[in-house]
């Protein structure tokens, strides 16, 4: 059995009197590894490593903040495949889709190492010849960063990464399901020498943790990715010390289709977005509205691709489709396909769960849908798996409502090729990120989030360090 530490003032550590976290592998239901679980003692060690850290690593020239992150960077490329197999192990997805996943986990690193050096300030006319007046840019302190377990690698770069660049030290609390590669990228950090307390990582029940991490005065910033639930109870909780916060949270990404698109690309589209780690993703399809008119090809194509996708142990070459990430999130896809049948829905393709030899159980068929009413739980909650719905629609003022028609607003997508159409839309739509004739928007130098209920704040591009820094204004007597 393997047994991964901890990461803490510069030291990989395994000190816990309590029982240590199994992770396992969803393709095949096998222990693969051991974590320790971080006591309260050790939560606070790694902060105020954090805290001893930051003042010299602020102090630091950005170039040299950067040369650090550009090095861990070219680390993680170096060891694509052995980062690659390691995410498909522990999460589950296919090996293309986790090598995808290590590439764009570094060039969040690369990004950011490069934006450090660009965290410009400002000279402010003066009011009279007796001052000089700036607006200077401040890292804000020690950041916490709690990661979920769909992209344990991206997810955590894509925090860090500007937080580290802008001069703040962390600390990380990545899912208990998913930890490993959270602690393979500490060893890339340990290795290319980042000095100790800048980086830490802590794994352990979330609740607790996030409570300790919330309530320590020297934690100024966090950034979730999770739930809506859970993040207005961080929000709530963070507003007891004004801790700054991001919040990455749940979405019900609609997906419409026109009858001017071409529907061929709209409907690979459609795969592109829905079934891209078998559906488990933030920012994937939930909600398909296609025009009347063109809703009879668009669902004999989808049924057909639907249909062709494979499944299974995400190491597997030619996979597609991985595994759910546990038992209850099959039992969620499965709820949603039964009551959406139950009520009147037509199931075209899938709605089983998979049985295949020397696997595990956690395999669901990759399923659409026909026109569940619009009380079915599908219509109103996100699934988190290889589930679409599809209904249709007559106009662009009803498909604009059924769209809007959420308190989510992180991701939609649609296809058309009017270009006026494509204007209306894209305006017209409420939502964070839109993907118009696009299924997969998210890079590294543009900015993700959601509004409404689907959070605050952004990650990526240059917005992505604007939430680790503050503006500090400096009036200077020259008289």
């Amino acid at each position: 059995m393997e047994r991964w530490p901890l990461y803490i003032d510069g030291a990989f550590v395994w000190e816990t009197d309590r029982p240590a976290l199994e992770v396992v592998n969803p393709a095949r239901g096998d222990v693969i590894a051991e974590v320790p679980t971080a006591t309260p003692d050790l939560v606070d060690r790694a902060v105020a490593a954090a805290d001893r850290a930051f003042a010299p690593w602020a102090a630091k020239p950005a170039r040299e903040r950067a040369e650090l992150l550009l090095r861990a960077a070219r680390l993680m490329r170096d060891r694509l495949d052995e980062l690659a197999t390691l995410l498909t192990r522990e999460q589950g997805k296919p090996l293309a889709e986790a090598r995808g996943e290590i590439q764009i986990s570094a060039e969040y690193l690369e990004w950011n190492a490069e934006e450090a050096k660009r965290l410009y300030g400002e000279t402010i006319p003066a009011s009279t010849s007796q001052k000089r007046l700036f607006a200077l840019r401040q890292p804000v302190g020690v950041a916490a960063a709690i990661t979920p377990w769909n992209f344990p690698s991206s997810m955590i770069t894509r925090k860090i990464g500007p937080a580290l660049a802008a001069g703040c030290p962390v600390v990380v609390k990545p899912a208990s399901a998913t930890p490993l590669s959270a602690i393979a990228l500490m060893k890339i950090f340990d290795e290319v020498g980042f000095p100790p307390g800048v980086v830490n990582l802590v794994v352990g029940p979330s609740r607790e943790i996030a409570g300790r991490l919330l309530a320590d005065r020297r934690v100024r910033k966090i950034s979730f990715t999770g739930s809506t639930e859970v993040g207005k109870e961080l929000m709530r909780q963070a507003a007891d010390t004004m801790k700054r916060v991001s919040l990455e949270l749940g979405g019900h990404a609609p997906f419409l289709i026109f009858d001017d698109a071409d529907l061929e690309a709209a409907v690979s589209g459609v795969i592109a977005s829905k079934f891209r780690n078998a559906g488990q993703t933030c920012i994937c399809a939930n909600r398909l509205y296609v025009q009347r008119g063109v809703a009879d090809a668009v669902e004999e194509l989808l049924a057909k691709k639907i249909a062709a996708l494979r499944v299974g142990d995400g190491l597997e070459p030619g996979v597609e489709i991985g595994p759910l990430i546990d038992e209850q999130a099959v039992a969620k896809v499965d709820r949603h396909v039964q009551d959406a049948v139950a009520h009147g829905g037509k199931l075209v393709v899938g709605g089983t769960r998979l049985e295949m030899p020397g696997l595990s159980r956690q395999f669901y068929a990759p399923t659409l849908v026909l026109d569940p009413p619009k009380t079915a739980l599908v219509a109103e909650e996100e699934t988190f798996g290889p589930l679409i719905p599809m209904w249709t629609f007559d106009t662009e003022e009803e498909a604009l409502a059924l769209a809007n028609n959420t308190p989510y607003g992180l991701a939609a997508y649609f296809y058309a090729t009017d270009v006026r159409r494509v204007v209306r839309i894209a305006e017209g739509l409420e939502y964070g990120i839109v993907g118009a004739n696009d299924p997969v928007p998210t890079v590294v130098q543009a900015p993700f989030g959601g509004v409404k209920e689907s959070g605050v704040g952004r990650e990526g591009g240059h917005q992505g360090l604007d939430e680790y820094t503050y503006w500090k204004f400096l009036s200077l007597g020259i008289g």
